[in-house]
């Protein structure tokens, strides 16, 4: 599967796979942040080998990098807690080069934050991915970040699509936090495509999967065991819920 993020930008709003050029004036990193309990996610992220062992993070949709730090900031200072988490690495990936170049430009942590053009979707990726883990030694990234971009994933390459990407998460990362938009957002994108005379999303009527989005994707998470719900964060301003979903490995598998 393969995106190209260099469609015309004459509508923000209408971008057809989410690469908005100015969404986080819309959707602030802080409201997100905000859900997160302070310190829950360094607990879960320590392990065994506690600071000394890397902590790699997988930003999947990042568009200009505003949430990204914030997230990085949360994980490695998180607010009201005097624990830290030192050598924490993100690769944060977009399909759209200017999005990535703009991010790439505003990076306040160079050495700890790597913003690449990628499209996660194409199997081709996964050598950047595997490449990135290995510099750290590493066979997996601790947790992912997918932060509201299911639906885009969802409209453009349909059911099989967003199953096939889901499934992706689970053999990449130990701990997949998961923003999914709510299907008004689905009627809501295919409508502005129409409004501005664009083509239609290619699968926007044929697809199966639909209504309680959230639900949905927690069942294709958790269906085949390999991984479980474990919390479900409040909701932000715009009516989305944070899922914070811990894949199961063979080593957590009694012997």
């Amino acid at each position: 599967m393969k995106m190209d993020g260099s469609e015309q930008r004459e509508d923000p709003g209408a971008a057809q796979y989410g690469n908005f050029p100015n969404y986080y004036s819309f959707h602030p990193p802080g409201t997100r942040i905000s859900l997160l309990p302070p310190g829950l996610l360094l607990e879960l992220l320590r392990g065994p080998g506690g600071e000394s062992e890397p902590l790699l993070a997988l930003d999947v949709g990042c568009n200009t990098g505003e949430l990204s730090v914030a997230l990085y900031n949360h994980l490695t200072q998180p607010e009201g807690r005097s624990e830290t988490l030192e050598n924490t690495h993100f690769l944060c990936c977009d399909i759209d080069p200017d999005l990535i170049a703009r991010a790439q430009t505003a990076n306040p942590y160079p050495n700890a934050i790597t913003f690449s053009t990628l499209d996660i979707t194409d199997s081709s990726s996964l050598d950047t991915l595997h490449r990135f883990l290995a510099r750290f030694g590493q066979s997996s990234f601790h947790i992912g970040f997918c932060m509201s971009i299911t639906m885009w994933i969802h409209l453009n390459y349909g059911d099989n699509g967003l199953v096939e990407f889901l499934n992706r998460l689970k053999t990449l990362c130990d701990y997949v936090l998961i923003e999914p938009q709510p299907w008004k957002c689905y009627r809501s994108a295919a409508r502005r495509l129409r409004k501005l005379g664009r083509q239609d999303f290619d699968h926007f009527h044929t697809l199966a999967i639909r209504g309680d989005i959230a639900k949905e994707i927690t069942e294709i998470m958790t269906k085949d065991g390999r991984s479980e719900l474990l919390h479900r964060f409040g909701k932000t301003s715009w009516d989305r819920s944070l899922l914070l979903f811990k894949i199961r490995r063979p080593i957590d598998c009694p012997t």
